[in-house]
């Protein structure tokens, strides 16, 4: 816990305040004095360090995502990637990004724990397909949202390839930003798929990782 929370560079007292325990707690879990602290312990710890992380403007996330994400292509393609303190229903963040679910298959209840969004003509040109799986961060139930899209096929395509070499593996919401409408093989595969399919309307890449971030 010592070694997280200097790295994220946040004192004992500001941890403590976060996570509405007393200083003494997280001093005694440092030192020793506390046996080890449950998973529940564990959960909002991690969740406090990142969102401190977050008030302060992204300061250590970015250093960390780079390193999850290992090569630097893959690292240029993804804008950003974060995983969610409660899970959200697809349509609940659909309405919150300004995008209209347009391949739905009845998952508007269907909840999500984080998003990875992508420049798409990055990741279709320059990064491996081998190295898709490491977009999906802790979980799969993320919506995967590309950017610089103008119709949607490529998007498309590259995550049903992504799913023939990783066992089915796929994202719960596929979020383009962008076109005006969507390809009409685009609608196909994530209709085959079974893959919920959006187009979010924010006016800029600025304003949809506004809204983004937003979302807690």
């Amino acid at each position: 816990m010592k070694r997280w929370r200097e790295t994220f560079r946040i004192s004992q007292i500001e941890i403590a305040q976060k996570m509405k325990v007393s200083s003494s707690v997280i001093s005694d879990y440092e030192s020793g004095r506390r046996k080890s602290p449950g998973a529940r312990f564990i959960k909002k710890f991690v969740n406090s360090l990142i969102e401190v992380d977050l008030e302060r403007g992204r300061e250590v996330l970015p250093s960390l995502l780079r390193i999850i994400l290992g090569g630097s292509k893959l690292y240029e393609a993804v804008i950003d990637m974060r995983e969610f303190l409660k899970p959200i229903p697809i349509g609940d963040f659909c309405n919150r990004i300004k995008a209209e679910l347009v391949v739905s298959a009845g998952a508007e209840s269907t909840l999500i724990f984080g998003y990875t969004v992508v420049d798409s003509i990055k990741l279709v040109l320059e990064v491996p397909s081998y190295e898709y799986i490491r977009l999906y961060g802790a979980t799969t139930q993320r919506a995967a949202i590309f950017t610089r899209v103008t119709l949607g096929r490529s998007p498309m395509v590259a995550i049903k390839a992504m799913q023939a070499g990783m066992g089915g593996l796929r994202p719960a919401l596929v979020v383009m930003h962008g076109p005006t409408r969507t390809d009409r093989l685009a609608e196909i595969i994530a209709k085959k798929e079974g893959i919920p399919l959006a187009i979010s309307r924010a006016s800029s890449v600025e304003e949809l990782l506004e809204l983004l971030k937003k979302i807690k």
